[in-house]
């Protein structure tokens, strides 16, 4: 793993957040999208070189909805930028942790990812995150 690629924070109401977190962090977000296989709705916001994900959820049975329900808004994940997914997840499975996929899905912001189970990492949700590369980048 590399680096902490973002910290993930559950809300209810994404437009309040981004107005709260605008005012907080001093600059807007620079990004919102819709993963519809995950149900939920992201806006990323970046200061320095740390990022923010805020999720809401787009329907009440999704996961970051069933989060919000239980524990209310707050930290819901720390992701990691990985630089191989499928070898990262290879290698979490050899140290016995349990991962909620059995291959990546593209997630937002132009990434594939991976959760981990919160119970085999003291109760924190933790996502891998690679980039998708494009022709352009040397990738796919």
């Amino acid at each position: 793993m590399n680096k902490i690629e973002h910290i993930g924070i559950a809300v209810k109401d994404l437009d309040q957040s981004c107005d709260l977190y605008a005012k907080l962090l001093g600059v807007p977000a620079y990004k919102r999208e819709s993963v519809a296989s995950e149900g939920v709705d992201t806006a990323f916001f970046l200061t320095g070189e740390n990022k923010i994900e805020l999720l809401a959820a787009s329907a009440a049975n999704s996961p970051v909805g069933t989060f919000i329900e239980k524990r209310g808004e707050g930290i819901h994940h720390i992701a990691f930028d990985v630089d191989d997914i499928r070898q990262e997840m290879e290698r979490l499975k050899n140290e016995g942790f349990v991962l909620l996929s059995e291959e990546p899905k593209p997630g937002a912001d132009n990434k594939l990812i991976c959760f981990v189970h919160p119970k085999g990492t003291n109760g924190v949700l933790v996502e891998l995150c690679q980039e998708i590369k494009t022709a352009a980048d040397g990738g796919e």
